[in-house]
């Protein structure tokens, strides 16, 4: 069975380099040469102890519109393929892919290549459910031919660009219902490193709430960024990598309220600490059960590419995401647990380079209790419901063309 032939990813742009061989076909740009060198990182899965997925080469064109056919790309070849656990890359840790010469340049499109599944374990591509066993990872046939994402990414003559495949494992594995199947559906930024001395922010949560296994984020706008899981025995947590600028910095945790940080800012030349380690943050306990929200996304032709995600806008700003849910691409369905309890805010209070040394303190914001707006995209429409999880929500029906 063929699970993935090409996946086209980016955000900014990158390419996965050979450890091992790889080289240059029908590369444009000349004869002056740059070069690539490339780390993948993951955000955290939910509900898997492993999501495995093989690379076996990238190819890197510098038209957006060029087709598989057309001359002028550049090819990398992993030899042999890489099968990476994504799990292993949370909380900071990155592995690396390798590094290329290519003609200088700026890249404009790039396409991951992953291989093909054997007919029995251990597979190229795969998750392992959490107390489960490993399951293959099938590819919708609306995704064989390719995810086309344009980036832009600068290789200058004679220097190193470094980037960064960020691969999030939470939001790329859909489960098929109740047939013990599951989708792969490639989610996947990168982000440049610009210096290695920045781009990251750090903080502490209590062990108690550590060994939770709570998300934290950084969001700009209401959208994840970099998420990851704090350290279960020390509650440490580290975001990176994330491109300078400032952000809103989003804990949840089964139980506890939903907690933000804004104004976090990120720089180049120094970490970012949102707390010092012997002032562990603590969001407060939830006095009310989380709401089960849940719905239909419908036709269900359109589920296997549409996303469902809770947003939750405090009463002076900002807008963050609070949790995101799998759709169905069988039956449509999502469905999610919310938190009732006042979200709770405050503003980053420190200096880039040093731990803070006050402890941090968040502030309830009574009026936005329960209430969401629930977000559903498929096709490049987006679709919006507004609700109030004090009460019990019916089911959302969303209807796309």
């Amino acid at each position: 069975m063929n699970i993935l032939r090409w996946i086209s990813v980016g955000t900014l742009a990158a390419i996965v380099a050979a450890c091992g061989g790889g080289g240059g076909i029908g590369g444009t740009g000349g004869s002056a040469q740059g070069t690539m060198r490339v780390q993948i990182t993951d955000a955290p899965a939910c509900g898997y102890d492993e999501v495995n997925v093989t690379i076996e080469k990238i190819r890197v064109h510098q038209s957006s519109t060029a087709g598989d056919a057309d001359g002028g790309w550049s090819e990398v070849v992993l030899d042999p393929a890489r099968r990476v656990d994504l799990l292993t890359l949370t909380n900071g840790v990155l592995e690396e892919l390798g590094e290329t010469a290519l003609p200088a340049g700026t890249y404009t499109q790039l396409r991951l290549v992953l291989a093909d599944n054997s007919a029995a374990a251990p597979f190229a591509n795969s998750v392992v459910p959490t107390g489960g066993s490993e399951v293959a990872l099938d590819t919708p046939s609306a995704q064989q031919s390719g995810l086309k994402m344009n980036v832009n990414i600068d290789v200058p003559a004679d220097q190193v660009v470094d980037v960064v495949l960020d691969f999030d494992a939470c939001k790329s594995v859909v489960k098929r219902g109740n047939s013990g199947r599951y989708n792969l559906k490639p989610v996947v930024s990168v982000t440049p490193v610009l210096s290695d001395a920045g781009l990251r922010v750090v903080g502490w949560v209590t062990p108690a709430i550590a060994a939770t296994a709570p998300s934290v984020s950084v969001q700009a706008s209401g959208v994840p960024v970099k998420a990851t899981v704090p350290d279960p025995l020390t509650g440490r947590f580290v975001l990176y990598p994330v491109p300078v600028g400032t952000y809103d910095l989003v804990i949840g945790a089964s139980g506890r309220v939903t907690s933000v940080m804004t104004g976090v800012p990120v720089v180049t030349t120094a970490y970012t600490y949102v707390n010092a380690e012997t002032l562990p943050i603590a969001p407060a306990a939830a006095a009310s059960a989380p709401r089960a929200v849940g719905g239909v996304v419908g036709p269900v032709a359109v589920a296997p590419v549409a996303t469902v995600r809770a947003l939750q806008r405090f009463s002076t700003g900002p807008t963050v995401e609070v949790a995101s849910a799998p759709v169905d691409p069988d039956t449509g369905a999502f469905a999610f647990l919310l938190p009732v309890d006042a979200p709770r805010k405050t503003a980053y209070a420190g200096v880039p380079g040093t731990q803070p040394a006050a402890p941090v303190v968040f502030t309830a914001d009574p009026l936005r209790a329960g209430l969401y707006t629930i977000e559903a995209m498929a096709n490049g429409t987006t679709r919006i419901e507004e609700i109030d999880a004090t009460a019990v929500v019916p089911p959302i029906g969303f209807v796309f063309p």
